[in-house]
């Protein structure tokens, strides 16, 4: 099982924009999401490096990607997001069996839903989603795939509010189930790859008995 420590930073990001140069700053290390784990039939490995990091109130992502083609398509919040250059943060941030699955695309449109499986979950208001900063060095637009190859990132700032079933007041010092992942459905090149492995016939990220461990310090 993978696991690793989150950072609390110094400061509270005022702005998604800043948080890689934060931290970098603060000396957050990166992560790598590199499990192919249906590589016979989904071959192609893009490479992606996550850091994560929170304060008293939010927690901050940041992705890294390099990929042979980028995709946007969803126009919409909780729209079909996992099929576009999508970056995801599955988690469970309380003991009741109930994860939270934040999906984001490269072009800054994002998913968030909740419950204790695949089917039947339920996705955050608008209201909440809108309380969720995001940053892509791609820009906020929906496009059609494009070929590349791409370097680009991505950042959030994730409030607390966000877990919007649960009433979450700190995170300092507890040990959460958690999966990174970075998918692409519908692209060229589909694939489907997470941080900690996942050992199932199909794909589907929707597995909280593979989800790795975050520490929060």
């Amino acid at each position: 099982m993978e696991k690793l420590t989150v950072k609390k930073l110094k400061q509270h990001p005022y702005a998604a924009a800043i948080i890689p140069s934060m931290m970098d700053e603060e000396g957050v290390e990166y992560h790598v999401i590199d499990h192919a784990n249906w590589a016979e039939k989904y071959p192609y490995t893009p490479q992606v490096v996550f850091r994560i990091a929170y304060s008293d109130r939010a927690i901050f992502l940041h992705f890294r990607v390099k990929e042979d083609s980028i995709r946007a398509a969803a126009p919409h919040d909780n729209g079909h997001v996992w099929e576009d250059s999508c970056c995801e943060f599955f988690s469970q941030p309380a003991d009741d069996g109930t994860y939270y699955n934040i999906e984001c695309n490269c072009g800054g449109t994002i998913l968030v839903g909740c419950g204790k499986g695949r089917e039947g979950r339920t996705l955050a208001p608008q209201t909440v989603l809108d309380q969720v900063d995001r940053w892509s060095s791609l820009g906020r637009r929906p496009f059609e795939e494009l070929k590349g190859p791409y370097d680009w990132q991505m950042a959030f700032i994730i409030p607390f509010k966000t877990f919007f079933m649960h009433d979450i007041k700190s995170l300092s010092g507890k040990t959460i189930r958690a999966n990174f992942y970075k998918c692409g459905d519908a692209l060229q090149k589909p694939h489907f790859l997470s941080w900690n492995p996942i050992n199932i016939e199909k794909p589907d990220f929707h597995r909280p008995d593979f989800f790795g461990e975050i520490t929060f310090e």
